[in-house]
């Protein structure tokens, strides 16, 4: 079974576009997160959902 860990990024109405694309980018490339979902609430405010796997080394027996 695979375990994710989550974070949770927001944005306010006056982030531009270029901004949250390169503040994802950063997430994606440099922490190994992938885009989970997106929301975008009344007010303009946007909160992205981003996961990665959790990785385990197995015991060693």
């Amino acid at each position: 079974m695979v375990e994710y860990e989550y974070r949770v990024v927001s944005f306010t109405r006056a982030d531009s576009r270029s901004d949250i694309r390169r503040t994802l980018t950063e997430h994606a490339e440099y922490g190994h997160w992938e885009l989970h979902r997106t929301r975008i609430y009344l007010g303009g405010q946007q909160r992205t959902w981003l996961r990665r796997k959790i990785i385990r080394a197995p015991r060693p027996h």
